[in-house]
């Protein structure tokens, strides 16, 4: 066990899925000689070459195109978009052609790669390094949507999304990148894709979260435990395939739930839990359900603090179902 940040976990798990697969391939802006400008692809192009880490021109769209290509003739592309924000140059590679290129072929071609991403506010990146874009994504069938929390879960997921056959969104919260480290096994591993996590048992209310909220989660429940409410934190981990299973045994037990995301409000991903919680938990349900997110306007420079939830906002929540 090695004690390491999310960014070294997302490196240890690229060398270690390239020595073990040949065919696994790294392709982006500045992947190379720098390494990624979060340094998740150093020392890669030193011990791989130029052949398996590839520099790109400044072309979301050729990117994501030419690692379509590789794809489809049995290479395992990983490439980067930069920052979440630059993507939608390649928005109708991914929707378009990426996610549907099983399905229109009848099966007769596959998608095999990851599109690591970095997402999210909290190092003051202003409204156009700073979004949230999970929600257009988890809304295309064909596509795998994973958001890991913490280094573990990050190697593990990264591993096992450079070997599943779907292409997968692999969308990294910035914002922890370097904190919190964690004991993470220097072996291989690997972390079920479409499964989540309670990171913390509780029987009054469940907060779901992902990414970088897990976090904040954990301290507002810390803070809910002072006034004698046991919340229960569920770190989706994967946002499609959703793993709604865990999603209805946690609220049917709690009978409340407060959903927490980084992004806007209207139309974001929690909408879509409080719609499941909703058809299929209404009988046990002892409180409306609570959605805190950020604000429905771009991502702001000065006032990041203020948009981004924090824990006393999701104490709030908490506290509103639990006075129900």
């Amino acid at each position: 066990m090695t004690e390491i940040t999310l960014v070294q976990a997302v490196n240890d798990a690229l060398k270690e899925e390239m020595r073990r697969d040949g065919d696994v391939v790294v392709l982006g802006e500045d992947v190379g000689v720098n390494g990624g400008v979060f340094r998740c692809t150093a020392d890669l192009l030193k011990e791989f070459g130029e052949e398996r880490v590839i520099d790109t021109p400044l072309s979301e769209s050729g990117i994501i195109g030419a690692a379509i290509g590789m794809a489809m003739y049995g290479l395992k592309p990983v490439p980067e978009i930069q920052f979440s924000d630059f993507i939608w140059p390649a928005f109708d590679q991914i929707t378009s052609e990426l996610s549907k290129m099983r399905y229109r072929s009848g099966g007769q071609f596959t998608c095999p790669l990851v599109i690591r991403t970095p997402y999210g506010g909290g190092i003051r990146g202003g409204l156009y390094h700073s979004q949230s874009p999970e929600a257009y994504f988890a809304h295309t069938p064909g596509l795998v949507v994973v958001v890991p929390s913490d280094p573990y879960d990050a190697k593990g997921l990264l591993k096992s999304a450079i070997r599943c056959d779907d292409p997968v969104l692999f969308l990294e919260p910035k914002r922890v990148y370097r904190a919190p480290k964690m004991d993470v096994p220097e072996g291989d591993y690997t972390v079920p894709i479409g499964e989540a996590a309670i990171r913390r048992e509780g029987r009054d209310v469940t907060v779901t979260c992902y990414g970088a909220m897990v976090g904040v989660a954990l301290a507002a429940a810390g803070k809910a435990a002072e006034k004698g409410w046991d919340v229960e934190v569920l770190d989706l981990r994967t946002l499609l395939p959703l793993d709604e299973p865990a999603l209805i045994a946690s609220v049917t037990k709690t009978g409340r739930l407060v959903t927490l995301q980084e992004a806007p409000k209207f139309c974001g991903f929690s909408s879509e839990l409080s719609a499941i919680v909703a058809e299929k938990c209404i009988d046990v349900l002892e409180a409306p359900i609570r959605r805190v997110a950020g604000f429905d306007t771009p991502f702001p420079y000065t006032l990041e603090h203020v948009y981004m939830p924090h824990a006393d906002r999701v104490l709030a929540a908490i506290s509103d179902v639990m006075a129900f």
